[in-house]
């Protein structure tokens, strides 16, 4: 009997043979021979050291030629080598002999349309010694190049610190969005401006406004509240002034319901009404004070998010000097005394106001250099721009031992302001020192 062929068993078992019922699938019947080979399957001579594969694929003429060659091989007992390579090499062989007449490190790809691409694969050995003799990639030698030819290369590097990279992991800065936060209050901080309404306030002038001013920072300071309520306050109340026809005898009225929405915006702990009737005196009293506060909420339409000086001065000191208490204590300086003046408050947007407080403050200090890029570049402003109100700042600072309104020296005069009230005014900036070296020159 032929080994290679598979042996089928004769008769098939049944279903009560097996002692129960007929199995789906199982063959029932007479006993048949089942459908053997019908001449058209061949089986392929096995390998040394495998097993027989049966191969059913059709006996063409070119397979038989190959059978007829392998078995007359095995008659004569030549090695099957030879056999095969008399009838043809096999794909190994064709492969290697290939890769043979090729050039070292070299594939070709033949792609579905037949067309035969060479492809140079370089081993990691030799593209490490490539990479470290060049030292510079294409892209950075043609960068390098452009700049040349545009003159750029020789220019200075405009020195921009990056000034929030110390609280890259501090959720609480959004270093993410502040650059695209600051840029909006730059656009919109002409919406919290107010224009000149003293002519519109027949029993008011800005000595008025001046006083009222000074003793709104008294009761901030007396509070210990943040410097985000007073800034706030103040801008309530020139926003509410610019609005609303207000008397003499209510003015004090109008600073102190400012304060108290102030403070309900910015504060965790704000003062209660009690607090601010017993603070006036009791000049008012409670239901006046909530009048006046509901008033002054109806005109200004609850609008209370606006870019206070104090939004732009807290970033522009870090752009200064981060982590110094005596600039920072200046600058606020600085920029307090440019509150109480109307005229200034009137006639220079929020940001201008911090960012010549800081250069003020700067001056004043005698820090090197005046103006830095990097305030430039966070501030939008030139040292040109700044140097009209920053000299009105220090002849503020000048006057401001001998002014009979003294809450913001006496607050900046003490040492938990670290006395920066005390510090002699800029000499580049003080009028009365410009006007006598030009007068001497």
């Amino acid at each position: 009997m032929d080994n290679n062929k598979a042996v089928v068993p004769h008769n098939l078992p049944r279903g009560g043979e097996m002692g129960g019922k007929q199995k789906i699938g199982q063959v029932v019947g007479k006993n048949r021979r089942v459908l053997g080979d019908i001449g058209n399957l061949v089986i392929a001579p096995a390998v040394e050291g495998k097993p027989k594969a049966q191969i059913t694929r059709p006996a063409t003429r070119s397979f038989c030629a190959q059978l007829l060659a392998n078995a007359q091989a095995e008659k004569n007992k030549k090695p099957l080598a030879e056999v095969v390579n008399k009838v043809g090499p096999t794909k190994a062989q064709v492969k290697k002999k290939a890769s043979d007449n090729l050039p070292p490190e070299t594939v070709i790809v033949i792609s579905p349309d037949k067309e035969v691409k060479q492809i140079v694969e370089e081993s990691p050995l030799s593209s490490r010694r490539k990479t470290k003799k060049s030292g510079k990639t294409y892209t950075s030698t043609l960068t390098a190049r452009s700049k040349a030819a545009c003159g750029l290369a020789n220019r200075p590097k405009n020195e921009i610190d990056d000034i929030d990279a110390a609280d890259i992991d501090n959720h609480l800065a959004a270093v993410e969005y502040v650059e695209d936060i600051y840029n909006f209050y730059k656009l919109t901080e002409d919406e919290g401006r107010v224009n000149d309404y003293m002519d519109f306030q027949p029993e008011l002038n800005h000595k008025m406004r001046a006083i009222l001013v000074d003793w709104l920072i008294e009761v901030h300071r007396k509070f210990e509240l943040m410097p985000e309520s007073l800034y706030l306050t103040i801008n309530i109340l020139d926003r509410f002034l610019s609005v609303k026809t207000v008397p003499r005898r209510e003015l004090q009225l109008v600073g102190i319901s400012s304060m108290l929405i102030a403070c309900k915006y910015e504060e965790i702990w704000a003062p209660e009404v009690n607090d601010f009737i017993h603070i006036s005196d009791n000049a008012y009293a409670r239901d006046q004070i909530l009048q006046m506060e509901k008033a002054i909420l109806g005109k200004l339409e609850w609008y209370l998010t606006v870019p206070t000086p104090y939004v732009f001065l807290v970033r522009y000191i870090k752009a200064s000097t981060p982590n110094d208490q005596e600039m920072e204590n200046m600058a606020f300086f600085f920029a307090e005394l440019g509150l109480m003046n109307y005229k200034t408050i009137i006639a220079y947007c929020p940001s201008m106001l911090a960012a010549s407080s800081v250069y003020a403050a700067r001056s004043t200090l005698n820090k090197s250099p005046l103006w830095t890029q990097t305030l430039q570049h966070h501030t939008g402003y030139s040292e040109d721009q700044l140097m009209e109100y920053a000299k009105q700042l220090v002849s503020y600072h000048l006057g401001a031992a001998e002014n009979k309104l003294k809450a913001i020296y006496r607050k900046f005069s003490s040492p938990d302001r670290g006395a920066v009230a005390l510090f002699p005014p800029a000499r580049n900036l003080s009028p009365i020192i410009t006007i006598a070296a030009a007068t001497s020159s």
